[in-house]
């Protein structure tokens, strides 16, 4: 059994838009108001640490990770009041596919919050098992949320490995994170296309219509011997 991890804003949903503005937001409503917004220059590209360390620029107390949960309800009043998140197209079939067509289990693995992830993947009409996705709660660096991910995978389907897992994410974080994990890596979107070509992925897609598994397979080196049909 294989393995593909999704990261969610972006590659999954087209939810970039409405992330950020209700993230900024909710900071500035609790008092957060000087915010670095270059997200690059951030060691992790989480919604927790990028909260932590705007936190402590701004208030005079050391961050904890309980100050997310009220942070957090108020995020996701604000996405709820903003225009519908759709999907990257074809995310919902390609969603199915893996699961109904494939030898490959999915997880969820996004650097934002976990409600927000939800109503993302809701209004987008994504299938999902909440107990495949990790957020960022209680986790700073996108590798523990992947490891996690994973993890959580090979409890769900009662496995302790898998031959391959490969992960798909539309930001150059999400490709250091499967390099430093050493995970297969699949970029989409073209909002980072000259940030991946630089790096040489083997893989990449604008969108999930673009997507073929047995030539993704013959790209990455991935010997599978189940058929995979759309």
């Amino acid at each position: 059994m294989n393995l593909i991890v999704f990261d969610i804003d972006d590659t999954l949903t087209k939810s970039e838009y409405q992330h950020q503005l209700a993230y900024v937001n909710t900071m500035k409503e609790f008092g957060i108001t000087e915010i670095n917004q270059n997200w690059k220059e951030y060691k992790h590209h989480t919604d927790s640490f990028i909260l932590k360390e705007n936190y402590e620029n701004n208030l005079p107390e050391k961050f904890d990770f309980s100050f997310i949960e009220n942070f957090e309800n108020r995020m996701t009043e604000l996405i709820l009041s903003l225009k519908k998140v759709s999907e990257i197209k074809g995310a919902k079939k390609i969603i199915e596919f893996f699961v109904n067509k494939t030898d490959y289990a999915i997880s969820f693995a996004t650097g934002s919050l976990l409600k927000p992830a939800f109503v993302k993947l809701n209004q987008s009409e994504i299938k999902y098992n909440e107990n495949l996705v990790v957020g960022s709660n209680g986790i700073y660096e996108r590798e523990g949320i992947v490891e996690k991910a994973i993890e959580k995978a090979k409890d769900f389907h009662k496995v302790k490995s898998f031959s391959n897992i490969i992960s798909v994410g539309d930001g150059i974080w999400d490709l250091k994170t499967a390099r430093n994990l050493e995970l297969h890596f699949i970029g989409i979107g073209m909002k980072n296309y000259l940030d991946f070509e630089k790096e040489k992925i083997k893989v990449h897609i604008k969108d999930w219509n673009e997507f073929d598994l047995t030539q993704v397979e013959q790209k990455l080196g991935i010997k599978n011997t189940v058929a995979n049909n759309v």
